[in-house]
């Protein structure tokens, strides 16, 4: 593969245009590749014949599998080389979505997710930490950091609306084929563009293979819980074995890191209020987004009954704003700063929800008012709030700044389908995705959005009230020095 003639810092975008189209290549991946499947979830549910259960865990087994390795595979980047593990991932992410045009069960489209998520925990990390070494000036940095979001958010906006306008014309395997050219870019981009990390530049200390252990089951038996408790039942020892696992594996980790001589994770890195507050925006931000785009592919085609096509136009809200914002994202932080720009974001993020869980069942104006503001809040804290994190870490850790950044994005991601799937298994009675639903289950159904909604209302806001509490006192506290 081609290296770089230098490895000096870029004095412009331009400059780096080879890497900055492989790292958005990357990023759009990450963003359009959920967006994408939600629209097409009736149509899975009826060509596979899957229950609502099956439906929840094709997109959460992907969330699942990617928050649970991101720590560890980040920490590994940070000592291996984030351009080498990046490419490896690209190379798993093509064939794993190559095997989607094979698939012909709910199992074998789970395995297929299952395997996305691997190549996504493998390549998402390195996106942004590898933008943000890229740069020195903290301007160009926020700048890059913008344009691959920019591209990421683009997929994310898009992805509902081209999704359902593909799904009139052609299979539902086509939306995830399109992983396959995204990963080829991404690989010429980043193979051109970006130089093998500098041994200097690597974390040199032994990987804590230990604390990464505890870590990947903390987080995988977390998100398993809810979903074993609707499956199960109360009465089973399956989910309340899990909830216990997590717990205890929880405290182990936190005991381990605390104790370790090279942690995995630095808990007093973690503890900066630049970086914690930065995690509760992201953690808000991927809550809303996941468990509101959800329910709302959801309730356009099954309860209002639009067609997939009329309900991705029926997203259009969401993609006008993300799309428009993009321009203003830069100046608004030059404006208002990194920390009041942060928590205005993620206000907006729980404004959304709440207006969805008061007004969606009402009509679609209160579903499009809902999806506006979760994206304008979105917008501004997927720039700004992961900016954040990396200005309070050492250089040597900004893979697993980023890996952190993700997990907490992917882990209250997976939460939010996981509320939202929960709520409506437990409340919906018969198959989820049948025609001809009788006035009794279109009551249960709206019942389950309204309980839904209010619980990732209640989580988001408690996620954000932390934040700005930690963002408050970012200011008066000193970033770490590389």
């Amino acid at each position: 593969m081609h290296e770089p003639a230098s490895t000096a810092s870029p004095g412009s975008l331009r400059a780096a245009w080879p890497a900055l189209t492989g790292l958005s290549a990357v990023f759009l991946f990450e963003m359009l590749d959920n967006s994408v499947l939600n629209v097409a979830l009736p149509t899975i549910g009826r060509d596979l014949d899957a229950s609502a259960t099956d439906l929840q865990w094709v997109t959460g087994a992907y969330s699942v599998v990617f928050g649970g390795l991101m720590l560890a595979l980040g920490a590994l980047s940070d000592r291996v080389g984030r351009r080498r593990v990046m490419l490896v991932g690209l190379v798993l992410l093509a064939a794993s979505s190559l095997a989607t045009a094979f698939v012909t069960t709910a199992g074998g489209l789970i395995a297929v997710r299952v395997a996305t998520g691997v190549a996504a925990a493998m390549t998402t990390p390195g996106s942004m930490a590898l933008a943000f070494r890229l740069f020195r000036d903290d301007d160009l940095r926020v700048r890059a950091i913008n344009l691959i979001s920019t591209v990421g958010i683009v997929g994310l906006a898009i992805g509902p609306t081209v999704g359902g306008l593909v799904l009139a014309v052609a299979p539902w395997q086509v939306l995830l084929l399109v992983n396959v050219p995204i990963a080829l870019l991404a690989i010429v981009g980043i193979g051109r563009g970006i130089a093998a990390d500098d041994p200097a530049s690597l974390h040199r200390v032994p990987l804590d293979l230990a604390g990464a252990a505890l870590g990947t089951t903390t987080i995988v038996s977390a998100l398993l819980t809810p979903t074993l408790f609707v499956e199960h039942g109360s009465g089973s020892a399956l989910p309340w074995a899990a909830g216990v696992v997590a717990v205890l594996a929880a405290a182990l980790f936190v005991l381990r890191e605390r104790t370790a001589r090279h942690p995995l994770l630095d808990l007093a890195l973690v503890a900066h209020p630049l970086v914690s507050s930065g995690l509760a925006f992201k953690a808000a931000a991927g809550l809303a987004i996941a468990g509101l785009g959800y329910l709302v592919t959801l309730q356009l085609q099954l309860d209002l009954g639009w067609s997939p096509a009329a309900a991705s136009l029926g997203m259009l809200p969401q993609v006008v704003v993300l799309l428009a914002g993009g321009a203003l994202v830069t100046p608004f932080v030059r404006r208002f700063g990194f920390t009041r720009a942060s928590w205005v974001g993620a206000v907006a993020i729980v404004a959304g929800l709440a207006v969805y869980t008061g007004l969606g069942t009402v009509g679609y104006p209160g579903i499009a008012a809902a999806l506006a503001l979760t994206a304008a809040g979105l917008r501004v804290v997927g720039v700004v709030a992961a900016t954040n994190v990396l200005r309070g870490l050492p250089e040597e850790r900004t893979t697993i700044g980023v890996a952190l950044v993700d997990t907490a994005s992917e882990i209250t991601s997976g939460i939010g389908v996981a509320v939202a799937g929960t709520a409506l298994a437990a409340l919906f009675t018969g198959p989820l995705a049948a025609a001809g639903w009788s006035p009794e289950q279109t009551g249960q159904f709206r019942t389950g959005t309204v309980v839904a909604g209010a619980a990732l209302t209640v989580l988001a806001a408690a996620l954000v009230g932390w934040g700005v509490l930690r963002a408050r006192r970012a200011a008066a506290t000193p970033t770490p020095v590389a």
